[in-house]
């Protein structure tokens, strides 16, 4: 008698399976270390420098795994590939919980971020192709959303673990990664494996020119983000002088909008395609960015961080469900685009982070920072208004779905 075929996974269950990886590789393994850097300082693990360079290993990590998703996806299955990039990151919370040397915690923060990167090239495309297309909007928002959910347990959850130690936060959040690993196990859809593969059709010149164009403005997003996501609670603490408690208070907005909005630009998107989402939100996060600029009012700058926090994982989904209307069909074409956007927002990241901390610690303000941000900002606009982004690849018709 032969044995019944496992029943595959329905659309949303595999979307909770990518949501679940999303917050093991990159909210937690990413956004859950900050808040870890003052105990392991006060405890004589590593001193702030060192510190610094293990948040820091993490990124470049994360550039990595980037670089190297599509290649390790044309050898391995990329459900199998991800099952094995959510058990890296839990063994490299294990493996951090006794006071190693620094390079031992080096390593295992490089494993991590080059997890977070493939999980944040290969989930989304992995599951999408087997959501309806008129929800894909929504399943992309909510796989992101994971993200935010990571800034939210940096502000809640890791502090009260922090309150029993640094080992047992070690293995607490080692033993979350766990249960989400195991959650999410089977529910990863049977993608045809890729050296399997028909090749798609060559994209037509304008369509590689609007591709072009949109990693730009998605490099130029990150770079717009970096002055909330680095400075923000620092401006309030110190800058503005309102205290640690105040500081913190603006950081949970952030992870509030944070845990959102992915969701709602993906809705936006199903509803009004993703080309205009894009526009929109440029000129949203452009506005919230110079509303941090220039107001010291305590109420416009948790309104900044608000919409900000929405935006920093929100971004993802819109230039996501972008990709899928300039390449329409053709789900590895998406995946190497998709892959190629990843890279150039790490860059941005990277090139916003450091430029902006040469910038702080020559001028000692805050202001220069989220100026520097709103022109990186308009400028995405600008690209995204240049005709060949703005025209190429358009649905034939609006992708709204029937009440």
């Amino acid at each position: 008698m032969t044995a019944p075929h496992p029943v595959p996974p329905g659309p949303w269950h595999a979307t909770t399976s990518a949501l679940c990886a999303s917050l093991v590789g990159i909210g937690l393994a990413r956004f859950g270390y900050a808040p870890l850097i003052p105990l392991l300082v006060t405890a004589g693990w590593f001193d702030p420098a060192d510190s610094a360079y293990l948040g820091a290993a993490n990124l470049a990590g994360y550039l990595a795994g980037a670089l190297a998703a599509r290649p390790l996806a044309a050898r391995l299955p990329p459900a199998r590939l991800l099952q094995a990039m959510m058990l890296a990151v839990t063994l490299s919370f294990f493996a951090c919980a006794q006071p190693l040397p620094f390079a031992w915690f080096f390593l295992w923060r490089f494993v991590s971020g080059i997890a977070g990167g493939v999980i944040m090239v290969l989930a989304a495309t992995t599951v999408l192709p087997h959501v309806p297309i008129t929800r894909r909007g929504l399943a992309g928002g909510l796989i992101f959303m994971g993200v935010g959910l990571g800034v939210v347990a940096s502000a809640t959850l890791i502090p009260r673990l922090l309150s029993l130690g640094l080992t047992a936060t070690w293995l607490g959040l080692g033993g979350v990664c766990l249960i989400l690993t195991l959650a999410a196990w089977r529910g990863w859809p049977a993608d045809a494996h890729p050296g399997h593969a028909t090749p798609g059709t060559p994209a037509a010149p304008r369509t590689q020119g609007a591709i072009a164009l949109l990693l730009a403005v998605y490099g130029l997003n990150a770079i717009g983000l970096v002055p909330h996501m680095v400075f923000l609670v620092d401006q309030v603490t110190r800058g503005l002088d309102r205290g640690i408690e105040t500081g913190a208070a603006i950081w949970a907005v952030f992870g509030l909008g944070a845990a959102v909005g992915p969701v709602v630009t993906g809705l936006v998107g199903d509803r009004i395609g993703f080309a205009l989402t894009l526009r929109l939100a440029l000129i949203v996060q452009a506005a919230a960015v110079g509303l941090a600029a220039a107001s010291a009012n305590l109420g416009l700058i948790a309104l900044s961080a608000l919409v900000i926090g929405a935006m920093t994982p929100g971004i993802a989904p819109v230039v996501l469900g972008r990709i899928r209307e300039l390449i329409p069909h053709h789900h590895r074409d998406q995946r190497a685009a998709w892959s190629r956007a990843t890279i150039a927002f790490a860059l941005g990241q990277a090139v916003g982070a450091y430029g902006l901390s040469a910038l702080f610690t020559a001028t000692g303000r805050y202001a220069p920072l989220f100026d520097v941000a709103t022109a990186a900002l308009v400028l995405a606009l600008v690209l995204d208004l240049a005709p060949g982004l703005g025209r190429a690849g358009q649905p034939a018709c609006p992708q709204v779905p029937k009440p």
